[in-house]
């Protein structure tokens, strides 16, 4: 009577080795993911601090929620490569909760930043008008408009015209951040409403900006849901395996 038994042990050992097989990869491609966000998070902590607060009302906790998620995805990841291990039905349930979850998560993400870019932009406008107008060369936000000016080659928030209404302006003229050409950009220049137009870039920061958000705004939603539906694959590959493993008590030792 234990020959069909046996005989269905030997022929879903295969199974349980693919599909284990299956899980330890994709758990560790999920490791790989947290690294990289928990890297992003670092760097952009880093790098985009002060740009944060020009786009944010308040200094906002994104880097801080990606370096969390990262490090959280890294323990889980080495977690899924224990419970496919070890075959226990119970671990692998609770690694697919897991992904389920991460999965909600990121979906409310790629969601709510799609349906609030046009938020983020007014966001952004306001902070940044308001940055330039009390600009006063020496605080975070001023060096973040410095900084922003400087490297995206743009002046004031729809051109250089903005700075004219700035407290700077009157005693100072524009930012030097604005000129075309540092050897050839003084302030007599900057102070001079004729002669500034030529020495300062001409596209404003605003348009600048918020058409590199837009353009990559497609780009980060897809890479967002693309990660999601791949958490839907582990979650099915842990509640296979944990099925067929309870099915079959069958205990690797």
């Amino acid at each position: 009577s234990s020959s069909p038994d046996v005989r269905r042990t030997m022929e879903t050992k295969p199974v349980i080795t693919c599909l284990k097989t299956l899980l330890i990869v994709y758990s560790f491609v999920f490791w790989i993911t947290g690294a990289i966000l928990l890297a992003v998070g670092v760097w952009g902590k880093l790098m985009l601090g002060p740009y944060i607060s020009l786009i944010a009302d308040n200094s906002t906790n994104a880097p801080y929620v990606l370096i969390g998620t990262g490090t959280v995805i890294i323990v889980f990841g080495l977690f899924g490569c224990f419970a496919t291990c070890r075959g226990s039905p119970w671990m692998l349930k609770l690694y697919a909760m897991f992904l389920s979850l991460v999965f909600l998560a990121e979906l409310v993400a790629g969601i709510s930043g799609f349906v609030f870019r046009h938020e983020i932009k007014g966001t952004f406008y306001r902070t940044y008008t308001d940055a330039v107008l009390n600009y006063d060369a020496k605080d975070e936000a001023s060096q973040a408009v410095d900084s922003l000016q400087h490297r995206v080659r743009c002046c004031g928030v729809y051109n250089y015209t903005s700075w004219f209404g700035s407290v700077y302006y009157p005693s100072n003229g524009i930012p030097s951040s604005c000129c075309l050409n540092a050897s050839d950009c003084n302030q007599q220049d900057l102070r001079n409403a004729t002669a500034a137009p030529s020495k300062v870039y001409h596209q404003g920061c605003y348009e600048l900006v918020t058409s590199f958000m837009e353009t990559n705004m497609a780009i980060i939603a897809g890479v967002t849901f693309g990660i999601a539906f791949s958490q839907l694959i582990g979650m099915l590959l842990a509640c296979c395996l944990s099925r067929i493993i309870t099915a079959n008590q069958y205990e690797m030792v």
